[in-house]
């Protein structure tokens, strides 16, 4: 495998997925119409957003059940055509609830792209190069919030709103074209598994469940995933503003360097996968203590943090985005392959509903505190915000709790099949001596191509 169809395949897949974050971004561009074009107030219209990832998290294990059963090719074409759709109604609506039934079609092919894409991997690619494949997917899938937020904002505001949406229909439009034309489930001459019947579709979901390796990978996705998101979504912005006090064009730079950061990590982290599968969930645990020592350090400030800080904690923030997919590199290995979409839809929804959690849970403290009159009244004074922020402490920690527990059960079924984890001291030598042999296979070849054109050289004389 690994062959130039197989790059083809992933690049239009990957292009599918960014299309999808494109496509979930652009209302969020699009607050300040929004409110103007629908009369809403701002509590309204958090339920654009809210609705919209309940469609995305609700969906995910189905979504899994059905990749397994139909393939990736037609869900990430259904995805497509379901953002087609929203993008559309959205144009139109000159209603809340009109524009909520688009953002939840949007929602919906949403939520039929990442875990599609995922699942072409382990058909078209293999070895280690499936983790960092991981990490680029998710990197570059991300770039799609520069591409809601650069050209769809330019459309929208020199030409309104119904052609910005419109035109972001087009993009989907576009995947639609590409996925049916040029996307294949597997290669060519690889048999079609057999299509299992809707029964045993429900027993592949339970066995997935039971297994704890898709739980570890539940857990980490939910432990690590949701602070970013929570960020970058909603709480993000305000707090920079309002709270610490910075101009909107500085809270746009800590936004872009959110990205930069993931784009660098990434490829790191999924290397590093690949070559300490059995570390995983340590790394995991590192990137949790890492965020919530990076909160503690900003709440508990004296005063505005300093931009440095700042920074530092959007750092952190991000690399929790490119750390997650750990938990779908959990759900391949203790899976077999004809219920991975299923296992990779169990990881996925555990993110998205910390995400939900803790986005609702900020929102009433920020409620309660301010009708008590809590830092004079001010819905987004710092001190306001310190508290309700201080909830994600709370999410991250019944996270941390699943993870330990699951990776114990992980490790006992390891030691009754015989597997002994190696201790750290053990796995780096043995890093160290797998360097060193391809090190040393590396020199034997040149030698030998020096020796073969050194005798070439001499035929030739």
């Amino acid at each position: 495998m690994n062959s130039t169809r197989a790059w083809f395949v992933w690049g239009i897949s990957v292009l599918a997925y960014l299309a999808a974050v494109t496509q979930r971004t652009t209302f969020g561009v699009a607050g300040l119409e929004a409110t103007a074009r629908f009369e809403a107030t701002a509590s309204i219209l958090s339920v654009f957003t809210v609705v919209q990832l309940l469609v995305y998290a609700a969906l995910q294990i189905p979504v899994g059940v059905l990749v397994d059963r139909f393939g990736p090719r037609l869900l990430i074409a259904a995805g497509a055509a379901l953002m087609v759709a929203g993008q559309l109604q959205l144009a139109a609506a000159d209603s809340v609830g009109a524009g909520i039934l688009g953002r939840s079609l949007v929602g919906a092919g949403d939520a039929l792209t990442f875990i599609s894409v995922l699942r072409l991997l382990p058909a078209w690619f293999s070895g280690r190069s499936i983790p960092v494949l991981t990490q680029w997917t998710g990197i570059i899938g991300q770039l799609g919030q520069i591409a809601s937020a650069v050209p769809f904002a330019f459309v929208l505001h020199r030409f309104g709103w119904s052609t910005a949406f419109v035109s972001a229909a087009s993009l989907s439009v576009l995947i639609l074209v590409l996925t049916l034309v040029f996307v294949r489930n597997r290669p060519a001459g690889v048999p079609r598994p057999v299509l299992l019947p809707l029964r045993q579709s429900a027993t592949s979901l339970a066995e997935a469940w039971r297994q704890p390796g898709t739980r570890l990978g539940m857990w980490t996705h939910f432990t690590i995933q949701f602070p970013g998101t929570v960020f970058i979504l909603m709480w993000g912005f305000p707090y920079l503003v309002s709270a610490e006090g910075l101009e909107s064009s500085w809270a746009s730079a800590l936004m872009t360097l959110f990205v930069v950061v993931a784009i660098i990590c990434g490829p790191w982290l999924g290397s590093w996968v690949g070559r300490h599968p059995l570390r995983r969930s340590t790394m995991v645990l590192l990137i949790a203590a890492a965020m919530a020592s990076a909160w503690l350090a900003v709440l508990l400030y004296p005063g505005p943090a300093p931009m440095w800080l700042l920074a530092l904690l959007v750092a952190v923030l991000a690399i929790g985005g490119p750390g997650s997919m750990i938990g779908f590199d959990f759900a391949r290995t203790y899976n077999p392959g004809h219920r991975l979409g299923t296992a990779t839809g169990i990881v996925n929804v555990g993110g998205f509903i910390a995400s939900l959690i803790s986005m609702y849970l900020i929102g009433v403290v920020l409620d309660i505190l301010n009708a008590r009159g809590f830092s004079g009244g001010d819905l987004y004074a710092l001190e306001s915000f310190r508290i309700a922020l201080a909830v994600q402490l709370l999410v991250m920690a019944v996270g941390v709790v699943g993870i330990l527990r699951t990776r114990a059960r992980v490790r006992a079924r390891m030691a009754d099949d015989g597997l002994k984890l190696p201790s750290l001291r053990q796995a780096i030598a043995r890093e160290r001596q797998r360097k060193q042999s391809e090190r040393g296979v590396r020199q034997a070849v040149r030698q030998e191509q020096g020796a073969s054109g050194s005798r070439e050289g001499t035929d030739a004389g």
